[in-house]
């Protein structure tokens, strides 16, 4: 007899509507949009801490890039019908 787990997950990845690699872009696009996000908040909450806050600008200026870099690549394989 099957344990209640078992049955819980025992049909996950039969249907899938992507392929990893493009659930993989998306799902990295998102954790990177939400730490953008964040940033703001944290340049804010380490006022007064010069070096800190210089940190959390250069975070964002790196996030921003990877964004931009990350969203060029799915338009691209979006544009091949790859995707």
């Amino acid at each position: 007899m099957r344990s209640a787990i078992d049955k819980e997950y025992a049909h996950l990845g039969e249907t899938y509507g992507s392929e990893d690699h493009d659930r993989d872009m998306i799902h990295e696009l998102s954790r990177r949009l939400d730490s953008l996000w964040r940033c703001d908040q944290y340049i804010a909450n380490a006022e007064g801490d010069g070096e800190l806050q210089s940190f959390w600008r250069d975070v964002k200026k790196q996030e921003q890039t990877n964004i931009q870099r990350l969203k060029s690549i799915i338009r691209r394989h979006v544009e091949a019908n790859c995707f």
